[in-house]
């Protein structure tokens, strides 16, 4: 994630050609970035988690819309949700909490 954030940063070739794709504005692309380090870096906290993962639940989630509007393939479309899931897989692991929240019977 956080190299993806910095990639808006840098705006390389591939960056500007997918915010054209998209209908993203490029003068978006660091404000896109600094979202996804804060909501990253507030991920790999351990005490601020699971804040961390519904701020990058919410950008994948942007992602997913983005991808639909745009007609992108269905990997494309499909990706942002399996590293989300990925997401919340690693913290249901490591915290005994959640899981007796939503228990996997």
């Amino acid at each position: 994630m956080l190299f993806d954030a910095v990639g808006k940063f840098m705006m390389p070739a591939p960056v500007v050609e997918a915010c054209a794709r998209l209908g993203i504005s490029i003068n978006l692309s660091p404000t896109l970035g600094i979202l996804l380090m804060v909501s990253t870096i507030v991920y790999a906290i351990p005490r601020t988690a699971v804040l961390g993962a519904v701020l990058l639940t919410g950008y994948l989630g942007g992602a997913v819309a983005i991808q639909l509007r745009a007609g992108s393939p269905l990997f494309e479309t499909v990706f942002p949700v399996i590293f989300g899931i990925v997401i919340w897989a690693g913290i249901y692991l490591c915290d005994s909490r959640l899981r007796r929240v939503f228990p996997i019977r």
